[in-house]
């Protein structure tokens, strides 16, 4: 695994995965990422040590072979090992550099490079209050990420119910990002942390909505993002400000073009 603080197992790509990515970028580490696109991953096996399968292995008496659940359809196989570390089986599966301990939820994977880098850099805040606060807004956002995820999904046969508990979760979450940004420069305070990287990355994977127009227009619903950016300006112009420093472009900056070239 080379001098790599984590190695991640996942689909790709995926906002979940940048994040501990560049937060990496900021502190100078390594991260290995192992994955392919959501509708290969059945073809591989899921472990520390991921790999394609070969056409042979891939058979219902195959030991790993478990029914997928939760995002995935068909057969997954996921290795004992693997469901050791990653108890709830899911992915972005992250592990220690020898695989024996496993890290799961993005906002984690995100926290376990932070604290794999130098203290004095201030990513998870310069003490253990402010490193608390940091962990108020990513519990926040994992929240909002939680219920963007299930209406993204959900948006081709999207119904006003869902609609609804989007747009509350929306506005509930962008209020608090406004109010935080009425009083310092960066979500948690005067410096930029890994709360402003679960931010970016989130609330990004949310304007793919902005995408997936169709589903809304044959139900006859608006973008819950619509108009939204003149009533959280300093949340808008925050998440601009984020994904032109190069550390958030290379990584977000294909996956953002859609929203900035409609802002241009």
């Amino acid at each position: 695994m080379s001098d790599s603080v984590l190695r991640i197992f996942s689909y790709l790509p995926n906002p979940r995965v940048w994040k501990a990515l560049i937060a990496a970028d900021y502190l100078g580490l390594s991260v290995e990422v192992i994955g392919d696109k959501p509708k290969n991953l059945g073809n591989w096996l899921w472990d520390f040590d991921a790999r394609v399968l070969n056409d042979e292995e891939k058979i219902p008496d195959n030991p790993n072979a478990r029914s997928s659940r939760r995002g995935f359809s068909g057969t997954l196989y996921k290795t004992d090992a693997f469901m050791r570390t990653q108890p709830y089986g899911t992915v972005p599966a992250a592990f220690s550099p020898d695989g024996k301990i496993g890290v799961f939820e993005s906002n984690s994977i995100l926290r376990a490079v932070a604290r794999s880098g130098s203290v004095e850099h201030g990513l998870y805040g310069r003490s253990p209050m402010e490193a608390s606060r940091i962990d108020s807004f990513l519990d926040a956002t994992l929240v909002f990420g939680r219920e963007a995820q299930v209406y993204l999904l959900g948006i081709s046969e999207i119904t006003a119910e869902l609609h609804q508990r989007m747009a509350g979760a929306f506005e509930f979450f962008l209020e608090g990002i406004e109010q935080a940004l009425g009083h310092h420069d960066y979500v948690a305070g005067h410096e930029l942390t890994i709360a402003d990287i679960a931010f970016a990355c989130d609330f990004s994977q949310f304007m793919r909505e902005r995408l997936m127009r169709a589903g809304l227009d044959a139900a006859s619903l608006p973008l819950v993002s619509e108009g939204a950016e003149n009533t959280y300006s300093r949340a808008f112009a925050h998440l601009y400000r984020l994904i032109e420093q190069p550390e958030f472009a290379q990584h977000l900056d294909k996956y953002t073009e859609h929203f900035l070239s409609e802002r241009a």
